[in-house]
């Protein structure tokens, strides 16, 4: 078992006026007050990342650099505005949380950004006092909730109503500019905007694109996340022994997560033995049995929101690994490292697809979805595929300094007995890349 690193002892509206400016701050420039409204980072994580000498990000200069990103796209494509529904764009475009995951399938928040910047966030009722610590956000509103659960009936009602305000917001930011982009929308919305003449466009397009290039204070946001996502990490490959269910044994990242001012886990696909094959299978009641492997993909949305994707195969111990088991892990680490090699500004995601690692040919039907992802506040664009699916799914692109991708396999045989999940988090730089991801693979695995 690897020894844990980890380890230690131990514009118009103005920030809330009750604050004492003069208070003490924690080094990501919020205030050291412990009954304050806005999440963060819990004083372990903090502690842990000094113990590592990682810098914090500056919040205020990562959401400066982060509306001006928006505002770029906004203004390439001569958009008025953009009105954002999907909470991780929210998320972006203010820093502003709330219920985060409920927010997904009930829609009840939105923001409306223009084009020089001008941002109204519609929060749920009785929430105002959530983002009260944000100058970003320059006006407060409500009425952006016209899903099924609320408004039943009247949700046409109520989206004629809540566009009413977004027409409003164009004519007085936007002048005669009718083309406002939408991320996502119930229909009923997408209707009324259209209704009173706004030109609806593809929001995602302006989304994915301005999250691509991460700036400084993301960055160290990223790599103070992947430290304590690895720390939790090492918690739970140390709860791993034979008897215990998957589920104890995945809690244990959970709770890591959370215990360091992380947020969620996207999903909980951590499988042992036999259900490592095929993959994606979520963690459930089985009992882990000695000598068998252990596959995890973290998908954690962990301190500041950044996503830490990490994957690992662990051995379970009590017996030597198998030649098969050995066999599966190699291949998986060649292809991730091989895969890693290409990465440098310039390429294109076809010449990535076309000189990638090529899994043996009884591994290639089972094979995972993308050779590499974009990764920021979750999975995000580019999905570079297999050569296999590049004609049905592909498309091109290029590789560009400030990117984040993750490279990733997933190997097993069709009908194979288990398999092996590998996935670092890599940074481009201006001359190649950058792996952000420091824990260890398995040596025994690996000879």
């Amino acid at each position: 078992m690897a020894a844990n690193p980890y380890s230690i002892d131990s514009r118009n509206r103005k920030i809330d006026p009750s604050r004492n400016p003069s208070a003490a701050l924690k080094p990501d420039g919020t205030p050291d007050d412990n009954d304050r409204v806005e999440i963060g980072p819990a004083a372990l994580a903090f502690e842990e990342w000094a113990a590592l000498g990682l810098e914090a990000p500056h919040l205020d200069s990562m959401r400066e650099f982060r509306l001006q990103r928006l505002m770029q796209e906004l203004q390439r494509r001569d958009y008025g505005g953009i009105l954002l529904f999907d909470p991780l764009n929210i998320r972006y475009a203010t820093d502003t949380t709330n219920m985060q995951l409920w927010i997904t399938h009930n829609p009840a928040r939105a923001c409306f950004v223009s084009a020089d910047g001008y941002i109204v966030l519609f929060d749920f009722h009785s929430c105002e006092h959530l983002s009260d610590h944000l100058p970003l956000v320059k006006e407060l509103r409500s009425g952006a909730s016209f899903f099924y659960f609320e408004s039943a009936g009247r949700g046409e009602e109520h989206a004629s109503k809540f566009s009413n305000q977004i027409e409003e917001l164009m004519r007085t930011h936007a002048g005669d500019n009718r083309r406002l982009a939408v991320d996502k929308i119930e229909i009923a919305g997408l209707r009324a905007l259209e209704k009173i003449g706004l030109q609806v466009f593809e929001g995602q397009e302006v989304t994915e694109l301005a999250r691509l290039i991460k700036g400084p204070d993301e960055i160290k946001a990223m790599r103070c996340a992947v430290a304590a996502c690895e720390a939790a990490m090492y918690e739970m490959q140390a709860a791993i022994e034979p008897g215990k269910s998957e589920n104890e044994i995945w809690s244990v990242l959970h709770a890591g997560n959370i215990k360091r001012g992380g947020e969620w886990l996207e999903t909980r696909i951590f499988s042992s033995g036999p259900r490592t094959n095929p993959w994606f299978q979520e963690s459930g009641p089985r009992i882990v049995q000695a000598g068998e492997l252990l596959a995890l993909d973290t998908d954690m949305v962990g301190t500041y929101g950044m996503c830490c994707d990490i994957s690992r195969t662990w051995h379970s111990g009590g017996v030597e690994p198998t030649a098969e088991q050995k066999w599966l892990y190699r291949i998986s680490h060649e292809h991730i490292m091989t895969n890693m090699e290409l990465l440098k500004p310039g390429i294109t995601f076809s010449e990535i697809t076309e000189k990638a690692h090529r899994l043996p040919d009884d591994c290639v039907p089972n094979r995972y979805g993308v050779v590499m992802h974009g990764v920021g506040l979750c999975d995000e664009y580019p999905a570079i595929r297999y050569r296999e699916d590049y004609d049905s799914y592909g498309y091109d692109g290029v590789v560009e300094p400030g990117m984040v991708l993750c490279v990733e396999v997933y190997c097993g045989k069709k009908d194979g007995r288990e398999g092996v999940k590998l996935e670092d988090q890599v940074l481009i730089t201006e001359d190649g890349y950058e792996n952000l991801i420091s824990y260890p693979f398995e040596e025994r695995l690996l000879k």
